[in-house]
C-alpha cells in the first residue's frame, strides 16, 4: 500500500509536464505579431529532393540505433526495464500486456530533473534518453489507478557511467524517432554528401528546414497532450510546429554523427522548442544555432522561418531570451 501510494503522489505531481509542449507550439508565433514571410539564411534553397536512390542503398553506418540487449533486464509481469546499454545513453521500457489503462515512465537523472513520458501498450521497446549526463538515475514504470493518479508497477536503481558527454544526444528516443531509412536521414545524407566541415553541415541542415517547413497554425491549435513528430510526415507535409522543427533537426544532425540536443524551456512566458549542438571547433551552443559562414549565432528556427522582422532576429540572437528546462 505504502508503494501504491508513493506512486500515486509521484506521478499526480509530474503529469503537468505533459502539457509542456501544447502551449509551447501553439503559443510561439503569436510572441511576435507582426512576423510576415520567412527570411532566408545565406545559401538557403528551396529544394526537391528524389531520395529513391538512396533509400535503396545499404543501412547507412553512421546512424546509432539503440538496442535491447537483453544483458541487463529489470522485470515484472507488468513491464521490463532493459539497462543493457546505459553507457551509450539510454534506457529501454516496455509494457509486456496489453490493455487500456495509460502507462507512464518517469526518467529522473542525477540533476534532480524527472522527465515524464507516455509508454505504449504495444509490447515493443521505446526508448528515453538520460540527458543528465553518468551518475545515479531512478527509472519508474507507472500505469493509471484511476482518474490522474498513477500507482508505480516497476522501478529500478541505474549507476550509469556513459562512454562520453555526446552519448544520450546521439541516437534517437521517443521524441526525436528515426532509423537509418527514414526520410530525415537520407535528407540528412543527401543534402551534406559533399560536404565535411562539421559546421557547414549544421549549416546546411539548418537552411533547409527554415527555408522549406513552414508554421503549422491548424496543428498548434488542434495538437493533443501526448504528441510526437512524425519526421517523415512533417517532411512530407513541409509543415509543423516547434516540436517538429526541433526533432527534425536534431534527428538530421544526429544522423550525421553531429551531438544535438533537444531543448524545451521557456522563451520569455513561453514554453518552447529548440536545438543545442555540438563541434570540436565551436562546442556546445548552447541555445538554437545559426552558422552565417563566419561566426556562431543563436537563431531559432521556428521563428526564423515565419519571419524576416530585425527585431525577432535580434530577440533569437540573445540566448538571456532561452530558458532550457529538459533535454532530449
Amino acid at each position: 500500500m505504502q508503494r501504491f501510494l508513493r506512486g500515486v503522489a509521484c506521478i499526480s505531481l509530474l503529469l503537468t509536464a505533459l502539457m509542456f509542449l501544447l502551449s509551447a507550439c501553439s503559443a510561439a508565433p503569436a510572441a511576435f505579431p507582426s512576423a510576415k514571410a520567412a527570411s532566408t539564411p545565406t545559401s538557403a534553397v528551396e529544394m526537391e529532393l528524389d531520395l529513391t536512390p538512396l533509400a535503396q542503398s545499404p543501412a547507412v553506418s553512421s546512424v546509432l540505433l539503440p538496442e535491447a540487449s537483453g544483458e541487463l533486464v529489470y522485470k515484472n509481469n507488468t513491464a521490463a526495464i532493459d539497462a543493457s546499454n546505459t553507457e551509450m545513453g539510454y534506457v529501454m521500457v516496455r509494457c509486456l500486456v496489453p490493455g487500456e489503462k495509460r502507462m507512464k515512465v518517469i526518467v529522473t537523472g542525477p540533476g534532480g530533473t524527472a522527465y515524464t513520458y507516455n509508454l505504449a501498450r504495444d509490447g515493443a521497446y521505446a526508448v528515453f534518453p538520460l540527458s543528465d549526463g553518468s551518475g545515479a538515475y531512478a527509472v519508474a514504470v507507472y500505469e493509471n489507478a484511476y482518474d490522474s493518479k498513477y500507482a508505480l508497477v516497476l522501478d529500478a536503481k541505474l549507476d550509469v557511467n556513459l562512454k562520453d558527454e555526446f552519448a544520450p544526444f546521439l541516437t534517437p528516443n521517443q521524441f526525436v524517432n528515426y532509423t537509418d531509412g527514414s526520410a530525415a536521414v537520407l535528407l540528412a545524407r543527401k543534402l551534406t554528401e559533399d560536404v565535411s566541415d562539421p559546421l557547414k553541415k549544421i549549416e546546411t541542415v539548418f537552411n533547409y528546414v527554415v527555408t522549406n517547413i513552414r508554421y503549422d497554425y491548424e496543428l498548434a491549435k488542434n495538437v493533443q497532450s501526448g504528441y510526437l513528430p512524425d519526421l517523415d510526415k512533417v517532411l512530407s507535409r513541409k509543415k509543423g510546429i516547434c516540436f517538429d522543427y526541433a526533432s527534425l533537426m536534431t534527428a538530421m544532425l544526429r544522423s550525421l554523427g553531429i551531438p544535438t540536443k533537444l531543448v524545451v524551456g521557456y522563451t520569455g512566458d513561453i514554453y518552447h522548442a529548440w536545438i543545442s549542438t555540438y563541434t570540436e571547433k565551436g562546442g556546445w551552443v548552447d541555445g538554437v544555432i545559426f552558422f552565417d559562414g563566419a561566426r556562431w549565432k543563436l537563431m531559432d528556427p521556428t521563428f526564423l522561418s515565419a519571419a524576416d522582422d530585425d527585431s525577432m532576429v535580434s530577440y533569437v540572437e540573445n540566448a538571456e531570451n532561452y530558458k532550457a528546462k529538459y533535454l532530449y
